[in-house]
């Protein structure tokens, strides 16, 4: 695969940020950067990125997919807000369905609602 200019700003801009960005808000921090670059190619190099595990997409369930380094970690997403954290802690998953397959990679998300929602509710 030949590494672009716009793929090599794209992935930069998510392995230096900490937030799970959506393909706009990548799209507003590369054309910073990159001015005349469309919001096609941003979600083009994305799904590149994707492809080659070199990125996680994130699925949302407002369907507004959000990217991640792609590092062992899972999700806790808020079911208000949508606001998303990192979990680092390792899980030792053993599934008797399991032993039929190769498992070359898993998603673990947890769905919940944050603390900021809760005080809100108060």
């Amino acid at each position: 695969m030949r590494n672009t200019k716009q793929r090599e700003i794209i992935l930069n801009i998510l392995l230096s940020n900490s937030m799970h960005m959506t393909a706009e808000e990548i799209y507003k921090e590369s054309s910073k950067i990159i001015p005349n670059i469309s919001l096609g190619t941003v979600y083009r190099n994305l799904n590149i990125l994707v492809d080659n595990n070199q990125i996680r997409r994130i699925k949302m369930p407002n369907n507004i997919d959000r990217f991640d380094k792609n590092s062992v970690h899972h999700h806790i997403i808020c079911i208000k807000c949508g606001c998303i954290d990192d979990i680092f802690e390792n899980y030792n998953i053993k599934l008797p369905e399991l032993k039929k397959y190769i498992v070359t990679d898993y998603e673990l998300c947890f769905n919940g609602i944050c603390k900021e929602c809760i005080k809100k509710e108060r």
